[in-house]
């Protein structure tokens, strides 16, 4: 049997809560085991619930959720997936949460399959995106970063292992024109404490470009299983929580 997902949402809105609330309580793999109105409760919740997913609002009274999600992801007894979900898309917020830990960012005008499919990916040790600001985070760590390659700019956020369609819509490879990554021997990881071998940078560099386990080993002839043990090993040398901090890394290390 499949355990069952643990989700914490905070929120200062108790409606928002109860809509959320709502929508993840009727899936059968998915029960909220709490709620918080404040970055300070969320903190205080999140070490005696220990939740898989975090679901966190950014501005609230008494704490932030940034400052909240921080605390949250420096505290090693929690193991819980923060996903960001708030009304503005702005910068700022996104790169913030990126630094203070967080594993997805989605915008509130989310569809409930959208939060849904974010839930699910999360506690699965995946990252995700909302579609609107991957190509800013690929964008900003292209331009920011000493001899970077700049990766093509995807249409999606399929950032995920598998990530469900009604989170990502297609997949990046699907719907770019970009072209497979290349040169991937070249990329220096050296200077990590155990090295990427050569495969394992060249996966990361498709993961950097927003493909999908599958599109990886239909690419590179070679299973799913393979892929997912090579980026199994590339967040474990890179000590990434996930794939879109693993993204953040390679792009700040000049690895993709």
């Amino acid at each position: 049997m499949t355990a069952t997902i643990r989700v914490l949402i905070v929120d200062d809105h108790a409606m928002l809560r109860a809509g959320f609330r709502t929508i993840l309580d009727l899936q059968p793999d998915i029960t909220v085991v709490g709620e918080a109105a404040t970055g300070a409760e969320a903190v205080a919740l999140a070490g005696s619930l220990l939740p898989d997913v975090i679901t966190m609002d950014v501005q609230m009274p008494d704490m932030d959720g940034l400052e909240a999600t921080r605390r949250i992801c420096a505290d090693g007894r929690i193991r819980a997936a923060v996903a960001i979900v708030t009304t503005f898309d702005r910068d700022d917020y996104l790169f913030d949460a990126l630094d203070a830990g967080a594993s997805g960012f989605l915008l509130k005008n989310a569809g409930p399959e959208e939060l849904i499919a974010a839930v699910r990916a999360l506690a699965a040790g995946d990252g995700l995106l909302a579609p609107e600001v991957t190509r800013r985070v690929l964008q900003r760590f292209a331009t920011t970063t000493p001899g970077a390659v700049e990766p093509a700019a995807p249409d999606t956020a399929a950032t995920g292992t598998g990530a469900p369609a009604g989170a990502t819509g297609t997949s990046a490879a699907a719907t770019s024109n970009a072209a497979p990554p290349t040169g991937a021997a070249a990329l220096p990881s050296a200077d990590l404490p155990d090295p990427l071998t050569e495969r394992e940078a060249e996966v990361l560099r498709f993961v950097a470009e927003a493909w999908s386990n599958a599109e990886i080993a239909a690419e590179l002839f070679i299973g799913e299983a393979t892929v997912k043990t090579h980026v199994s090993r590339i967040l474990q040398k890179l000590g990434a929580r996930d794939r879109v901090q693993a993204v953040v890394l390679a792009h700040r290390l000049g690895l993709a």
